[in-house]
C-alpha cells in the first residue's frame, strides 16, 4: 500500500494581505493618520508663506487638449486613500520607516518649492459658480502650490512601492493593473479639474520617481 503524502498548501494571497495590514496595525493607523495631517498643515502654511514673488505656470498647447470634468473630483480626492496603501501593506518597521524617510524627502522638497519659487495656477476663465464643488476646492487652496504637484508625485511613489507589494503577495494580474490606473487617473484628475497644469505634472511626476529610486531598500529573502 502506498501512502500519499499531502504538501501544506501556500498561503492564498488575501490571507497574506491581511497579515501585512495586520503587522504593526496601531503604529501604522497612527502614523499615516498624523502623517496626512501633518502634511495638510504644511501645505497651507506654505501657500500662506511665500518667501517669493508666485509664478502662474505656463498653459502649454497640451492642456487645451483636456476639458474640465468635474465628475473626477472623487478621483483626485482618492489620493489620500491611495496614498495610504503602501504604509499599510508594509510587512515590517523597516519597510515603513523607508516609506516615512521617502515621503518626507518628497514632502521637503516640494515645500521648498512651494516657499522659495512659489508658483500658481493660472486663469482659465471658467465661471467656478457654475461648478459648486470645484470652486469650494479652489476657494480652500486658492490655487496656490502648483509646482510640483506633489499630487501626482505621492501617487507615483505610491505606484511604485504598491506595485512591489502586490508582487511579493502575488496577487491576480488584474489588481497590479488597477494599481497603475489608479495613479493615471489620480494624475489626470489634476488637469481634468484645473488644479494643476501640464508642467506641474510633469514636476510631479519627476520628482516621484527621483523619490521612488532612492537606494534605500535592503535586499533581503522574506515571505510576504
Amino acid at each position: 500500500m502506498t501512502s500519499t503524502v499531502l504538501s501544506r498548501p501556500a498561503d492564498s494571497w488575501p490571507r497574506a494581505a491581511v497579515r501585512r495590514l495586520l503587522a504593526l496595525w496601531p503604529v501604522k493607523l497612527v502614523g499615516i493618520s498624523a502623517g496626512i495631517s501633518l502634511f495638510f498643515v504644511l501645505y497651507f502654511w506654505a501657500a500662506r508663506s511665500p518667501q517669493a514673488a508666485v509664478t502662474v505656470m505656463p498653459v502649454l498647447a497640451l492642456d487645451r487638449w483636456f476639458t474640465l470634468r468635474e465628475g473626477l473630483l472623487p478621483v483626485y480626492a482618492s489620493l489620500w486613500v491611495y496614498v495610504s496603501l503602501a504604509p499599510a501593506f508594509s510587512r515590517d518597521r523597516g519597510e515603513l520607516l523607508r516609506y516615512t524617510l521617502r515621503a518626507a524627502v518628497m514632502s521637503a522638497i516640494g515645500f521648498a518649492f512651494y516657499l522659495f519659487y512659489p508658483s500658481a495656477v493660472p486663469d482659465f476663465g471658467v465661471d467656478w459658480s457654475q461648478y459648486g464643488s470645484l470652486q469650494f476646492l479652489r476657494a480652500g487652496d486658492a490655487s496656490r502650490n502648483a509646482f510640483p504637484s506633489l499630487h501626482v508625485s505621492f501617487a507615483v511613489l505610491t505606484c511604485h512601492l504598491l506595485a512591489r507589494q502586490l508582487r511579493e503577495l502575488d496577487v491576480p494580474v488584474v489588481l497590479r493593473w488597477a494599481n497603475l490606473a489608479w495613479c493615471v487617473g489620480i494624475a489626470y484628475s489634476t488637469i481634468a479639474i484645473r488644479q494643476h497644469v501640464v508642467v506641474d505634472v510633469l514636476g510631479g511626476l519627476v520628482l516621484g520617481v527621483l523619490v521612488a529610486a532612492l537606494p534605500l531598500n535592503r535586499r533581503r529573502p522574506r515571505s510576504a
